[in-house]
């Protein structure tokens, strides 16, 4: 990292003296860094989807096709783990059952994808203890499997599902990014990897690691988002009446499939997939020295055979992710001919428009009930703060989740919580925003707004 950005900032201020030879003092620093995997080390990967439900398809979607392309690039099975709800693939609402695609017109990516873990067994608990390679933790949970790596090896995570700020979701709960970074400087500490790379599909994504994942642990991790901004969802399907694909993800994997991954480096890769997706800023964070690493040493290399000839452009009918819920109510309302199944579709559209509102509304109610300045209630609803005070925030979110709703199962839910960022950097009384949360929630639920899942 300090060869790329001396070398950035020089030519960007135009310093003509000392480039030839700073360039050459980095051409061997990232020479001796991209060197390819120890003798003796082995090519890990921990895929993740943390969702469930049809609406969420295009999660499961992405995590089979990366194990395709792993599984295609000569990673063995048993270096591979899965963790996805697999309610999709069968589901009533799959009109090609035992079929998943990632894109308009795809190959089955859901074929041979190993189940090691599904269902209630997709938590953060069971991802931390995999991740760890901690076999007692998960016994007697899926396939009992985690990652037995070693000091010489490589491991690749790949986690899709939906985001807050310093949160992953999971189907039922959440990831807090103190809970993720602990677990990945203890990894560091007792050298269980020689590098360790993370690819994150998620809203907010950056806020995981923006000046909280050091940068000297051998840790590089690219995020869908920035801090402050939700990913986006591609690849309407008219026929199954879902979005097939992430921006982000659908960009990395094509470029996977498109180049030379005994020659091309992650960073390449990661400014190749900045360049290309246009509806969030793709980022980078933790040790980027690791980004001059070829992606061989992380997910295999495809035969020069087998290469992707062409790109299917995304970025026609993108949507926040966020919005995909309500995206595709209108969607099948829009093309629905029956009055009928129209009118029920226009009422759900109407339940959904209406309980979002009055989640936002509660959140103003939980700000209003502590903060009596109007103006300081303004900037909190207004402002998106840098998350700095984990504990704070992990508070109250958790509060939230106790008081309000399961904020993994209500995702709209996750788009508020940036307030929570401010009330602790603005260092307000958090146990008052406790007791406003506990009573706010409460009032509301006795008088039967939330009867429903808000998505």
């Amino acid at each position: 990292m300090w060869c790329s950005m001396r070398w950035l900032l020089a030519v960007r201020m135009w310093r003509p003296v000392g480039l030839v030879a700073l360039f050459s003092i980095c051409v061997v620093a990232e020479a001796l860094n991209s060197q390819s995997l120890p003798r003796n080390g082995k090519k890990w990967a921990l895929l993740v989807a943390g969702s469930k439900e049809f609406y969420n398809y295009r999660h499961q979607a992405d995590l089979c096709h990366a194990y395709q392309i792993l599984r295609g690039n000569g990673i063995p099975n048993e270096n591979i783990i899965v963790m996805m709800f697999d309610d999709i693939a069968n589901s009533k609402e799959n009109p090609t059952q035992g079929v998943i695609i990632n894109e308009p017109g795809g190959f089955n990516v859901y074929e041979n994808v190993p189940k090691d873990y599904t269902g209630e067994a997709v938590n953060s608990s069971t991802f931390l203890a995999v991740l760890r390679g901690d076999k007692d933790a998960v016994n007697g949970i899926g396939s009992g499997r985690v990652l037995e790596t070693g000091p010489h090896d490589h491991i690749f995570v790949n986690f899709v599902d939906h985001g807050a700020p310093g949160l992953l979701a999971m189907p039922s709960d959440v990831l807090y990014a103190s809970q993720l970074l602990t677990t990945l400087q203890e990894m560091s500490v007792q050298n269980k990897f020689a590098k360790m790379v993370l690819y994150v599909e998620a809203c907010e994504s950056g806020s995981m690691f923006d000046a909280l994942l050091p940068d000297d642990t051998n840790i590089f991790v690219i995020t869908a988002a920035d801090p402050h901004e939700s990913s986006y969802a591609c690849y309407f399907d008219n026929l199954r009446n879902t979005y097939l694909g992430d921006v982000f993800s659908v960009m990395w994997m094509q470029d996977t499939e498109q180049e030379d991954l005994g020659r091309e480096t992650l960073h390449h890769q990661f400014e190749v997939v900045r360049s290309r997706t246009n509806t969030s800023h793709v980022e980078e964070y933790g040790d980027l020295n690791v980004g001059a690493s070829l992606l061989k040493d992380f997910i295999g290399s495809t035969p020069v055979s087998s290469y992707r000839r062409a790109i299917k452009a995304p970025l026609k009918d993108v949507v926040s992710s966020r919005d995909v819920p309500i995206e595709i109510v209108k969607r099948k309302m829009r093309a629905e001919l029956n009055a009928t199944r129209k009118h029920e579709l226009r009422q759900k559209l109407h339940r959904m428009t209406k309980h979002r509102k009055v989640m936002v509304s509660q959140f103003r109610s939980i700000i209003e009930a502590v903060v009596r300045s109007k103006d300081k209630v303004e900037s909190i609803i207004n402002t998106r703060k840098q998350l700095r005070n984990l504990k704070c925030y992990e508070r109250l979110v958790q509060s939230y989740d106790r008081y309000c709703f399961n904020i993994a199962e209500n995702s709209h839910s996750l788009s508020q919580l940036y307030m929570f960022v401010n009330v602790c950097e603005m260092r307000l009384p958090v146990e008052e925003f406790v007791h406003a949360i506990k009573i706010t929630c409460r009032n509301n639920s006795q008088s039967g707004f939330f009867t429903d899942t808000v998505v």
